[in-house]
């Protein structure tokens, strides 16, 4: 994903797991537990590429749906 500021777009830029049909951000973790720096990480993505929705998804867990987080952009 490019960052775009101020009309100037930077070479470096933010490398997102998945993201499906330009609506939904997959971000892949495997950790203990996902904290607040995952959330941020996940809405800054999603506050730059102007997204609406992503999954903050942990594959550390015994049950998968317990790893699964949704965030949204102002809804």
């Amino acid at each position: 994903m490019p960052v775009i500021f101020e009309e100037v777009k930077l070479d470096c830029g933010y490398r997102v797991d998945l993201l499906v049909e330009n609506k939904l951000i997959v971000e892949l973790k495997s950790v203990e537990s996902l904290s607040e720096i995952h959330l941020a990480q996940t809405l800054t993505y999603l506050r730059l590429g102007n997204f609406k929705l992503a999954l903050l998804i942990n594959f550390n867990e015994i049950l998968l749906k317990n790893g699964i987080r949704r965030v949204v952009n102002n809804l």
